[in-house]
């Protein structure tokens, strides 16, 4: 029986999972060599610079930290093109979309999602009281058409990641900015663009941009993913002077720790680690999509630093047996997609070993008997 006093929305609730931790396997299954390729981290690890600017940080782990951010808002705001006045910085792009919500939402107000968009959206709100609408997919991404015409008086805010998670699909530049023309000036839009760095069409916009002619646009970004950043939690929004002040009267203070700032700070000098990335992501997505189309798996084609492919069965089924293989992937049924499974681009020698798992013990794996609709010769 729920308790009297406890929020109906919030009980209601399923928690957020996370990738499931190297540690957590090793310890339950007694796997030692383990390749977790379930989060959409940066395979290469943190950087040279960033690791000595946190070790001079923590000299000083007595002191708060700046709650202000004066320095990492002037040196990010060079480096992007706007600014300090316009960023909002926050523990994690999370943190941010967390804030930009109880800012625009209250009871009765309507927030709009895609189908299989992030489910940060949907718990924050959740927790605001909102209602949330969720427009179908179309082709596994974001139908803006579809998006607009949901719109009402009492919708107050529209989410869109670019590119998305756990999709990997993107909006380029033909159907994005005439949706921003066409959205009702009463509703912001949040273009999450946590994976900009990864895309590489020419067509994509960038949405900081883009900003000017927009009011009612905010963007949010991260150093999770490009920058190798995820354990420390950073994250940022772009918006008006005026939207980013009232995102900063509900900050919580100090809500980003000193050893992030000074993370943050180094990684944003260090365009060759990014370059490296990127070059190694590149790669990467092609020895994994080439590996999966030979298997016969059909695949999303992604963006991003990670790829969903259609696993023939149920993708918690075939998480477990990954994980008794020791390679740790991303079942996605929360995000509608329940036979789908989401796996990040690792080095060479970890792409390497899932495909090899997953043609060891796949659907399409020789006597599974599971057998794929879309395997060769089917």
């Amino acid at each position: 029986m729920q308790h009297p006093s406890i929020n109906p929305r919030i009980a209601a609730l399923s928690p957020y999972k996370p990738g499931k931790p190297v540690d957590e396997v090793a310890r339950e299954l007694g796997i030692n060599d383990i390749v977790k390729l379930a989060s959409n981290e940066n395979p290469m690890g943190p950087g040279e610079k960033v690791q000595q600017a946190i070790a001079e940080a923590a000299t000083e782990l007595s002191r708060y930290p700046d709650g202000g951010g004066f320095a990492l808002k002037a040196q990010l705001a060079e480096k992007i093109g706007v600014e300090p006045s316009q960023l909002t910085l926050g523990n994690g792009s999370n943190d941010v979309l967390d804030l930009i919500a109880r800012v625009v939402l209250e009871p009765g107000a309507e927030a709009i999602i895609a189908e299989h968009s992030f489910v940060v959206y949907r718990l924050a709100v959740t927790c605001c009281g909102g209602d949330l609408v969720t427009v179908p997919a179309k082709h596994y991404g974001a139908d803006l058409t579809a998006m607009l015409e949901a719109v009402t008086d009492n919708t107050r805010l529209i989410f869109i990641a670019n590119p998305n998670n756990p999709t990997g699909t993107r909006v380029g530049a033909s159907a994005l900015l005439p949706f921003l023309q066409a959205v009702p000036e009463h509703v912001w839009v949040v273009l999450d663009e946590a994976y900009l760095e990864y895309v590489e069409d020419a067509d994509h916009v960038n949405g900081v941009t883009v900003l000017a002619q927009f009011p009612n646009l905010i963007v949010t970004r991260t150093f999770s993913k490009i920058y190798g950043l995820a354990a420390v939690r950073f994250g940022y929004s772009v918006s008006s002077p005026a939207f980013a002040d009232l995102l900063n009267r509900a900050r919580q203070p100090f809500n980003v720790n000193s050893l992030a700032m000074a993370a943050v700070m180094a990684a944003l000098e260090d365009d060759d680690y990014v370059a490296q990335s990127i070059a190694l992501n590149r790669a990467g997505m092609k020895q994994m999509t080439e590996g999966l189309t030979a298997l016969g798996y059909d695949f999303i084609p992604s963006a991003g630093n990670f790829v969903a492919f259609d696993c023939g069965e149920s993708g918690g089924d075939l998480f477990q047996r990954m994980l008794k293989e020791g390679v740790i992937v991303r079942a996605i049924a929360e995000y509608g997609l329940p036979n789908h499974v989401r796996v990040s681009i690792g080095l060479a020698a970890e792409n390497e070993r899932f495909l090899a798992v997953l043609g060891k013990v796949g659907a399409n794996a020789a006597g599974s008997g599971a057998g794929n609709k879309n395997a060769p010769g089917s």
